[in-house]
C-alpha cells in the first residue's frame, strides 16, 4: 500500500490519470499500454478526445489532486494501484478492476484465499445466523471473508469473520459510514482486518456507486456465497460478475414461499452451486492454486493500439449505435485489426461519447 503523504511523481500522475474525466479501468489500462506512463497519456488525452469528437478537454486538476491524496493521509488510510505487489491478486486479473484503491488495513487479507458472501439486508433471522456462522468456518479454515458492510446478511458475514478475518468493500469514500449503524464495525474491520474502496474521500454512498462496489468484492474473491436474496437483487448481480469473471458462483437453498429465497433458488436452478456448509464452500472452490481462476481475455494481446485513418475511425463509428454491441462484432464487421478498433473506442470513451457494459459489450453513449 502506497502512503498518501509519499506519492512517488509517477504514482501522483497515475492518479491524476484515474481522477480525469472519462478515464475509466478499461481504458485507463489502455492509455499505459498505449503510451507508457501515465505522465504521457495525460499529455496524449487532450487529442485522443478531440479526434473522439469533443471539443475541449481538461485533466483532473493537480490542485485537487493533492488535496484528495493530503485527505488520504490524514484519515491514516493509503494507496495501493493496480500493478503494485499488494494489489489484491484475483482483483488485477480482471480487464475491468479499479486502477487504484484506497485502503486501511492489511492488504495481506487479500492475497488469502478469499470467499465473497453477500445477501439480503432484510435477511431473515435464520440467514444471518447461516451467514454468521459460514463466516466463522470459514476464517477458522484460514480464508478471508469479503462483503459489502451493508445490513443484513453482509454484516453477519463480517461479524461471524471477526474483524481481522474480513475485508469490507464499501460504496462511499474511506470516511464515510454507510449504513450509518455500522460505524464501529466498520472501525473495528479498518484497524484490524480490511476496509477498501475505489472511490476518493466525500463520496456519498449513492445508489450508482454500490454496482461498481460489487464488482470489486465478486473480482477479488474465489467465489461467491448468496445466502438469501430477491429477484434483480445487488446480490445476484454480484453473482453475475462472479459468473462473468470465471469465479464460482454458490447459493444457500431457501424455502420456496419465501421472497427473499427466490433469488438464491433461481440460482441454483441457472448452475449455481447449492451449498450448505463450509466444506461445501472449500470444496467448491478447489484447491489452491490461484491460475485454476480464468483469466479475463482481452483483444490487444500485448500489442499496443495504433493511430488510424478517419476512414478507418468512420467505419468503427458507423458500426455502433445506442444498443451494446460486443468488441468482437465490432472488429469482425469492420475487418480492422483489433488494435485499430480499440483505438477508435479509447478515443471515443475519453471524449465522453462511449459507454461500457458487461460483458465486453460497447455503446455510444
Amino acid at each position: 500500500m502506497t502512503d498518501a503523504a509519499t506519492l512517488t511523481a509517477d504514482r501522483f500522475d497515475k492518479l491524476r490519470l484515474i481522477r480525469s474525466p472519462h478515464v475509466g479501468p478499461v481504458a485507463y489500462r489502455h492509455l499505459l499500454l498505449r503510451f507508457g506512463t501515465a505522465r504521457a497519456a495525460l499529455a496524449a488525452l487532450p487529442g485522443l478526445a478531440s479526434k473522439g469528437g469533443a471539443r475541449r478537454f481538461q485533466a483532473a486538476n493537480t490542485r485537487s489532486v493533492e488535496l484528495e491524496t493530503r485527505r488520504v493521509a490524514a484519515l491514516g488510510a493509503g494507496y495501493c494501484f493496480l500493478g503494485e505487489p499488494d494489489y489484491p491478486p484475483l482483483l488485477a486479473q480482471a480487464e475491468a478492476a479499479p486502477p487504484a484503491l484506497i485502503v486501511r488495513g492489511n492488504l495481506g487479507l487479500a492475497a488469502r484465499r478469499c470467499v465473497a458472501i453477500v445477501g439480503a439486508r432484510n435477511s431473515s433471522a435464520a440467514a444471518c445466523r447461516f451467514a454468521r456462522e459460514l463466516a466463522h468456518d470459514l476464517t477458522s479454515a484460514g480464508m478471508t471473508t469479503v462483503s459489502g458492510l451493508a445490513r443484513g446478511i453482509d454484516t453477519a458475514a463480517h461479524t461471524g469473520a471477526g474483524p481481522a478475518a474480513t475485508a469490507a468493500v464499501i460504496g462511499c469514500g474511506i470516511d464515510m459510514v454507510f449504513p450509518p449503524e455500522n460505524a464501529d464495525l466498520q472501525e473495528q474491520i479498518a484497524a484490524d482486518g480490511l476496509l477498501l474502496t475505489e472511490l476518493p474521500p466525500g463520496a456519498e454512498p449513492l445508489a450508482r456507486h454500490f454496482p461498481a462496489r460489487n464488482r470489486i468484492i465478486a473480482w477479488m474473491t474465489l467465489g461467491t456465497v448468496v445466502v438469501e436474496a430477491a429477484p434483480r437483487s445487488g446480490s445476484l448481480l454480484t453473482a453475475r460478475l462472479a459468473g462473468d469473471e470465471g469465479r464460482e458462483v454458490m447459493a444457500v437453498p431457501g424455502f420456496p414461499a419465501d421472497p427473499r429465497a427466490r433469488g438464491c433458488n433461481g440460482l441454483i436452478r441457472d448452475g449455481a452451486t447449492l451449498v450448505q456448509n463450509a466444506q461445501e464452500v472449500m470444496e467448491a472452490i478447489g484447491g489452491d492454486d490461484f491460475d485454476t481462476v480464468r483469466s479475463p481475455e482481452s483483444h490487444y494481446n500485448g500489442a499496443p493500439p495504433a493511430d488510424l485513418t478517419e476512414t478507418e475511425r468512420t467505419r468503427v463509428v458507423g458500426l455502433m449505435s445506442m444498443s451494446p454491441v460486443s468488441v468482437d462484432e465490432l472488429i469482425r464487421q469492420s475487418g480492422l485489426p483489433p488494435a485499430l478498433v480499440q483505438t477508435a473506442l479509447l478515443e471515443l470513451e475519453i471524449a465522453g461519447r462511449l459507454q461500457r457494459h458487461a460483458g465486453g459489450r460497447v455503446s455510444l453513449a
